[in-house]
């Protein structure tokens, strides 16, 4: 993972005004899709109640949309890699409107685990598809700070989106709410139409240039370490925080009543690590990945030592949160800024695969802590997952980085 070099394969971009309002449309974007992945946690007994099943059979509505998205997103990146970049996202777009409608309207359990699968082929693309398309709009020095801003959709997904779904399932039913994130979808499927411009995204080999298969390609090392990186760093938040609400009541005994204050506390610290990526993620994003690791490893051991002391544990989860909050948007930035211009796609969608996966494995580790070790050993996990993600970017660090070959 080469440190402070320019780029590869970054055609020139002539001087203009950074493109805040069409980052700003990504961001938009993002925060519908991902309002729509996790629509269900907020809703989950009443979709139980109300296609008659358990609410353990309903939270697997989430877990299918994650696997989804993990088994699938490479294979449809590439069948969908020549299909222009904008109107892909539209497309994506538009499938999550349907699958939301689908959902809304579904007459059983089964119909609306097909939706959440049909989400979940839509989300990857999606996701393929918007993280290369903020870095084709800006230059190579500013591709931390453009993935800080779209990456800011996701962030305001769980401290608005959600709850906002939540309070209208609550409200009028847990179908409407699937109504309404179709009808917000549509809005900002029309305004990438009327406000991104098109983006190239097909490589031109140059005179004599012989296209290299992905396996040769010597940036493919980033890839794999970039990848290996989030899916540990992943695996231990998901071990965690799958299980924050529990653990909230059992070991600091937090009154069931402050859970939502709290964690809209864990969501504010996630705006600022956005805030902190991009002021500082371009200047030095291997160096400031490394210390948010090591950050993200004292949050979990503040959160073992101090997590029956009450409003002192509230106070390192916020930490915990401003921690891995920075870790998206470096990693996204460093990737595709580091990655090869014919790699750029692929690379998306493998950090997609990983962080997905990390999803449904941090779920599934989480499971088999609380039922064999009890709550208070999750946060030995985070710290455990977090210090061998920061020991694979150190090793990388460390490394002689030879010239790598550009395109």
């Amino acid at each position: 993972m080469p440190g402070r070099r320019r780029g590869v394969g970054w055609s020139v971009v002539p001087r203009q005004p950074f493109p805040t309002p069409q980052l700003l449309v990504i961001a938009g974007a993002t925060f519908v899709c991902v309002s729509s992945e996790f629509l269900p946690t907020g809703i989950l007994p009443d979709i139980a109640a109300g296609v008659g099943v358990t609410e353990a059979q309903a939270g697997l509505l989430i877990s299918v949309f994650a696997f989804t998205v993990a088994l699938t997103t490479i294979p449809l990146t590439r069948l969908t890699h020549r299909f222009p970049r904008k109107w892909l996202m539209v497309a994506t777009l538009g499938g999550f409107a349907v699958t939301n409608v689908i959902c809304a309207i579904a007459p059983d359990y089964w119909t609306l685990f097909a939706g959440r699968v049909l989400g979940g082929l839509a989300h990857g693309v999606f996701w393929a598809v918007t993280a290369p398309y903020a870095a084709r709009l800006v230059k190579p020095s500013q591709v931390v700070r453009a993935a800080s801003i779209t990456t800011a959709g996701a962030t305001l997904a769980f401290i608005l989106g959600i709850p906002m779904g939540a309070a209208i399932g609550h409200a009028v039913g847990w179908r409407l709410s699937f109504v309404v994130m179709a009808g917000l979808i549509v809005l900002f499927a029309l305004l990438v139409v009327l406000f991104l411009p098109p983006v190239e995204h097909r490589v031109t080999l140059r005179t004599g240039e012989i296209a290299l298969p992905a396996r040769r390609d010597p940036t493919l090392r980033i890839v794999i370490v970039i990848c290996a990186i989030v899916a540990l760093a992943a695996l231990g938040q998901n071990t965690m925080s799958t299980y924050i609400v529990p653990w909230l009541i059992a070991v600091p005994a937090i009154d069931p009543g402050q859970v939502a204050s709290i964690l809209l506390l864990g969501g504010i610290g996630g705006a600022v690590s956005l805030l902190i990526a991009a002021l500082v993620g371009d200047r030095d994003p291997h160096g400031v990945l490394l210390v948010t690791l090591i950050g993200l490893a004292g949050g979990g051991v503040a959160l073992g030592l101090l997590g029956a002391a009450g409003w002192p544990a509230i106070a390192a989860y916020v930490l915990w949160s401003i921690a891995f909050g920075v870790v998206p948007p470096l990693t996204q930035g460093l990737m595709m800024r580091d990655a090869s211009a014919r790699l750029r796609d692929f690379a998306a969608a493998a950090l997609t695969t990983s962080f997905n996966a990390a999803i449904g494995g941090g779920a599934l580790i989480g499971s088999f802590v609380v039922a064999g070790l009890g709550l208070a050993w999750l946060p030995w996990f985070l710290v455990g997952f977090a210090v061998l993600a920061a020991l694979v970017l150190l090793v990388e660090m460390l490394l002689p980085r030879g010239r790598e070959r550009v395109g």
